[in-house]
Protein backbone atom coordinates (compact mmCIF):
# COMPACT_ATOMS: atom_id res chain seq x y z
CA UNK A 1 0.00 0.00 0.00
CA UNK A 2 1.43 3.38 -0.99
CA UNK A 3 1.47 6.33 1.35
CA UNK A 4 -1.01 8.79 -0.16
CA UNK A 5 -0.69 11.67 0.15
CA UNK A 6 3.01 11.51 0.87
CA UNK A 7 4.12 12.48 4.36
CA UNK A 8 6.73 15.19 4.85
CA UNK A 9 9.55 12.66 5.27
CA UNK A 10 8.64 10.61 2.20
CA UNK A 11 8.13 13.73 0.09
CA UNK A 12 11.51 15.12 1.13
CA UNK A 13 13.30 11.83 0.49
CA UNK A 14 11.70 11.51 -2.96
CA UNK A 15 12.67 15.06 -3.91
CA UNK A 16 16.20 14.53 -2.63
CA UNK A 17 16.61 11.24 -4.52
CA UNK A 18 15.31 12.74 -7.74
CA UNK A 19 17.35 15.94 -7.50
CA UNK A 20 20.64 14.22 -6.66
CA UNK A 21 20.25 11.98 -9.69
CA UNK A 22 19.52 14.61 -12.33
CA UNK A 23 15.72 14.93 -12.11
CA UNK A 24 15.32 18.38 -10.55
CA UNK A 25 12.00 19.49 -12.05
CA UNK A 26 9.18 18.89 -9.55
CA UNK A 27 6.02 18.06 -11.50
CA UNK A 28 3.55 17.40 -8.71
CA UNK A 29 2.03 14.45 -6.86
CA UNK A 30 -0.95 12.26 -7.63
CA UNK A 31 -2.22 9.18 -5.76
CA UNK A 32 1.01 8.97 -3.76
CA UNK A 33 3.31 9.22 -6.79
CA UNK A 34 5.58 12.29 -7.04
CA UNK A 35 6.61 13.14 -10.60
CA UNK A 36 9.96 14.61 -11.63
CA UNK A 37 11.57 15.64 -14.89
CA UNK A 38 14.97 16.65 -16.20
CA UNK A 39 16.16 19.27 -18.65
CA UNK A 40 18.72 16.84 -20.08
CA UNK A 41 17.36 13.29 -19.67
CA UNK A 42 14.31 12.06 -21.56
CA UNK A 43 11.25 10.79 -19.77
CA UNK A 44 9.44 11.43 -16.51
CA UNK A 45 10.08 9.50 -13.31
CA UNK A 46 7.58 8.92 -10.51
CA UNK A 47 8.58 8.07 -6.93
CA UNK A 48 6.49 6.66 -4.09
CA UNK A 49 6.89 4.74 -0.84
CA UNK A 50 4.90 2.68 1.62
CA UNK A 51 6.32 4.81 4.43
CA UNK A 52 9.48 6.53 5.69
CA UNK A 53 11.22 3.16 6.05
CA UNK A 54 10.24 2.00 2.57
CA UNK A 55 9.89 0.05 0.45
CA UNK A 56 10.42 2.65 -2.27
CA UNK A 57 8.94 2.60 -5.74
CA UNK A 58 10.04 3.98 -9.11
CA UNK A 59 7.75 4.28 -12.15
CA UNK A 60 9.16 4.98 -15.64
CA UNK A 61 7.61 5.94 -18.97
CA UNK A 62 10.68 5.56 -21.24
CA UNK A 63 10.51 2.10 -22.94
CA UNK A 64 14.21 2.10 -23.85
CA UNK A 65 15.29 2.83 -20.29
CA UNK A 66 12.93 0.20 -18.90
CA UNK A 67 14.33 -2.43 -21.24
CA UNK A 68 17.98 -1.70 -20.49
CA UNK A 69 17.54 -1.43 -16.72
CA UNK A 70 16.71 -5.15 -16.70
CA UNK A 71 15.10 -4.97 -13.25
CA UNK A 72 12.22 -7.15 -12.02
CA UNK A 73 8.91 -5.35 -12.44
CA UNK A 74 6.81 -4.72 -9.33
CA UNK A 75 3.09 -5.54 -9.25
CA UNK A 76 2.15 -2.21 -7.68
CA UNK A 77 -0.23 -0.10 -9.77
CA UNK A 78 0.71 3.40 -10.84
CA UNK A 79 1.86 5.65 -13.67
CA UNK A 80 4.32 4.91 -16.48
CA UNK A 81 4.93 1.75 -18.49
CA UNK A 82 6.62 -0.15 -15.63
CA UNK A 83 7.19 0.12 -11.90
CA UNK A 84 10.02 -1.16 -9.70
CA UNK A 85 10.36 -1.75 -5.95
CA UNK A 86 13.41 -1.20 -3.71
CA UNK A 87 13.90 -2.17 -0.10
CA UNK A 88 16.35 0.66 0.60
CA UNK A 89 17.01 4.20 -0.51
CA UNK A 90 20.50 3.14 -1.57
CA UNK A 91 19.06 0.68 -4.09
CA UNK A 92 16.67 3.35 -5.34
CA UNK A 93 19.55 5.82 -5.79
CA UNK A 94 21.50 3.26 -7.82
CA UNK A 95 18.54 2.69 -10.14
CA UNK A 96 17.91 6.43 -10.49
CA UNK A 97 21.54 7.09 -11.36
CA UNK A 98 21.39 4.48 -14.14
CA UNK A 99 18.01 5.82 -15.27
CA UNK A 100 19.56 9.24 -15.76
CA UNK A 101 22.59 7.84 -17.64
CA UNK A 102 20.30 6.01 -20.01
CA UNK A 103 17.92 8.95 -20.30
CA UNK A 104 20.65 11.24 -21.65
CA UNK A 105 22.22 8.64 -23.94
CA UNK A 106 19.42 6.65 -25.54
CA UNK A 107 17.89 7.77 -28.86
CA UNK A 108 17.07 10.33 -29.64
CA UNK A 109 18.53 12.47 -26.85
CA UNK A 110 22.04 12.79 -28.42
CA UNK A 111 20.52 13.81 -31.76
CA UNK A 112 18.40 16.53 -30.18
CA UNK A 113 21.42 17.83 -28.27
CA UNK A 114 23.45 17.88 -31.49
CA UNK A 115 20.74 19.72 -33.44
CA UNK A 116 20.45 22.30 -30.68
CA UNK A 117 24.20 22.92 -30.52
CA UNK A 118 24.75 23.21 -34.29
CA UNK A 119 21.61 25.19 -35.11
CA UNK A 120 22.65 28.16 -37.22
CA UNK A 121 26.25 27.06 -37.69
CA UNK A 122 27.47 27.42 -41.29
CA UNK A 123 28.45 24.29 -43.23
CA UNK A 124 29.63 25.83 -46.49
CA UNK A 125 33.37 25.19 -46.28
CA UNK A 126 35.22 22.03 -45.34
CA UNK A 127 36.52 23.73 -42.20
CA UNK A 128 32.98 24.63 -41.15
CA UNK A 129 31.74 21.10 -41.76
CA UNK A 130 34.60 19.75 -39.66
CA UNK A 131 33.54 22.00 -36.77
CA UNK A 132 30.02 20.56 -36.93
CA UNK A 133 31.40 17.02 -37.15
CA UNK A 134 33.63 17.58 -34.14
CA UNK A 135 30.63 18.76 -32.09
CA UNK A 136 28.77 15.59 -33.04
CA UNK A 137 31.71 13.36 -32.20
CA UNK A 138 32.14 15.05 -28.82
CA UNK A 139 28.46 14.51 -28.01
CA UNK A 140 28.74 10.88 -29.12
CA UNK A 141 31.69 10.31 -26.81
CA UNK A 142 29.97 12.00 -23.85
CA UNK A 143 26.85 9.91 -24.30
CA UNK A 144 28.83 6.67 -24.71
CA UNK A 145 30.58 7.47 -21.44
CA UNK A 146 27.13 7.74 -19.84
CA UNK A 147 25.79 4.61 -21.49
CA UNK A 148 28.79 2.41 -20.63
CA UNK A 149 29.15 3.98 -17.15
CA UNK A 150 32.59 5.40 -17.89
CA UNK A 151 34.46 2.13 -18.43
CA UNK A 152 35.45 -0.24 -21.19
CA UNK A 153 33.07 -3.21 -20.89
CA UNK A 154 35.76 -5.64 -22.04
CA UNK A 155 38.58 -4.66 -19.72
CA UNK A 156 37.03 -2.51 -16.98
CA UNK A 157 39.49 0.33 -17.74
CA UNK A 158 37.94 3.62 -16.58
CA UNK A 159 40.74 6.15 -17.24
CA UNK A 160 39.08 8.67 -19.63
CA UNK A 161 42.36 9.31 -21.46
CA UNK A 162 42.53 5.61 -22.37
CA UNK A 163 38.94 5.29 -23.59
CA UNK A 164 37.77 5.73 -27.18
CA UNK A 165 34.29 6.20 -28.64
CA UNK A 166 34.29 3.51 -31.32
CA UNK A 167 31.67 3.70 -34.07
CA UNK A 168 30.48 0.32 -35.33
CA UNK A 169 29.23 1.76 -38.60
CA UNK A 170 31.82 4.48 -39.35
CA UNK A 171 30.76 8.13 -39.12
CA UNK A 172 31.33 8.69 -42.85
CA UNK A 173 29.22 5.66 -43.80
CA UNK A 174 26.18 6.49 -41.67
CA UNK A 175 23.08 7.49 -43.59
CA UNK A 176 21.93 10.14 -41.11
CA UNK A 177 22.96 12.14 -38.06
CA UNK A 178 20.57 9.97 -36.02
CA UNK A 179 22.64 6.90 -36.96
CA UNK A 180 25.93 8.69 -36.25
CA UNK A 181 24.80 9.68 -32.75
CA UNK A 182 22.97 6.49 -31.77
CA UNK A 183 24.75 4.95 -28.77
CA UNK A 184 23.79 1.52 -30.11
CA UNK A 185 26.14 2.32 -33.00
CA UNK A 186 29.05 2.63 -30.61
CA UNK A 187 31.28 0.84 -28.13
CA UNK A 188 33.41 2.45 -25.42
CA UNK A 189 36.73 0.66 -25.82
CA UNK A 190 40.19 1.07 -24.37
CA UNK A 191 42.69 2.52 -26.85
CA UNK A 192 44.29 -0.78 -27.93
CA UNK A 193 40.94 -2.50 -28.49
CA UNK A 194 39.66 0.55 -30.37
CA UNK A 195 42.66 0.49 -32.73
CA UNK A 196 42.11 -3.19 -33.49
CA UNK A 197 38.34 -2.75 -33.90
CA UNK A 198 38.68 0.31 -36.12
CA UNK A 199 41.02 -1.58 -38.49
CA UNK A 200 38.78 -4.66 -38.56
CA UNK A 201 41.42 -6.78 -36.80
CA UNK A 202 38.84 -7.78 -34.22
CA UNK A 203 35.06 -7.86 -34.14
CA UNK A 204 32.42 -9.31 -31.79
CA UNK A 205 29.85 -12.07 -32.05
CA UNK A 206 26.24 -11.76 -30.93
CA UNK A 207 27.23 -12.69 -27.36
CA UNK A 208 29.81 -9.87 -27.24
CA UNK A 209 32.83 -12.20 -27.44
CA UNK A 210 35.85 -11.14 -29.52
CA UNK A 211 36.53 -12.66 -32.94
CA UNK A 212 40.06 -12.06 -34.19
CA UNK A 213 41.21 -11.55 -37.76
CA UNK A 214 43.50 -14.22 -39.17
CA UNK A 215 45.97 -11.44 -39.97
CA UNK A 216 46.35 -10.51 -36.30
CA UNK A 217 49.55 -11.89 -34.81
CA UNK A 218 49.52 -14.22 -31.82
CA UNK A 219 51.51 -11.66 -29.85
CA UNK A 220 48.88 -8.99 -30.54
CA UNK A 221 46.07 -11.36 -29.57
CA UNK A 222 47.84 -12.08 -26.29
CA UNK A 223 48.01 -8.35 -25.53
CA UNK A 224 44.30 -7.84 -26.23
CA UNK A 225 43.23 -9.05 -22.81
CA UNK A 226 39.58 -9.06 -21.75
CA UNK A 227 37.70 -10.25 -18.71
CA UNK A 228 34.07 -10.48 -19.84
CA UNK A 229 31.97 -10.23 -23.02
CA UNK A 230 30.36 -6.95 -24.04
CA UNK A 231 26.65 -6.74 -23.07
CA UNK A 232 24.85 -6.03 -26.34
CA UNK A 233 21.42 -4.91 -27.46
CA UNK A 234 19.77 -5.88 -30.74
CA UNK A 235 20.85 -2.49 -32.08
CA UNK A 236 24.49 -3.35 -31.41
CA UNK A 237 24.12 -6.84 -32.88
CA UNK A 238 22.57 -5.61 -36.11
CA UNK A 239 25.46 -3.24 -36.75
CA UNK A 240 28.12 -5.71 -35.61
CA UNK A 241 26.86 -8.19 -38.21
CA UNK A 242 27.92 -5.66 -40.83
CA UNK A 243 31.26 -5.15 -39.08
CA UNK A 244 31.91 -8.91 -39.15
CA UNK A 245 31.18 -8.98 -42.87
CA UNK A 246 33.71 -6.19 -43.43
CA UNK A 247 36.38 -8.06 -41.49
CA UNK A 248 35.78 -11.26 -43.45
CA UNK A 249 35.84 -9.36 -46.74
CA UNK A 250 39.24 -7.90 -45.87
CA UNK A 251 40.55 -11.37 -45.05
CA UNK A 252 39.39 -12.94 -48.32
Amino acid sequence: MLESPQSFVVREECQKAASQNGFRRILGEEAGWAAFGSTTAHGTIHLAASGPQGPWFLALDHPGVIQELSLPVATVSGPGHARFAFDTLGALYTALHRTYELGVSLPDAPLQEFERRVAGLPRTTEAERLVVQRIGQDIFRERLLDYWQGRCPLTGISDPALLRASHIVPWSECESDAERLDVHNGLLLSALWDAAFDRALVTFDDQGRPEFSASLSEQARAELRWRSPIPLTDGHRRRLARHRECMRAEQS
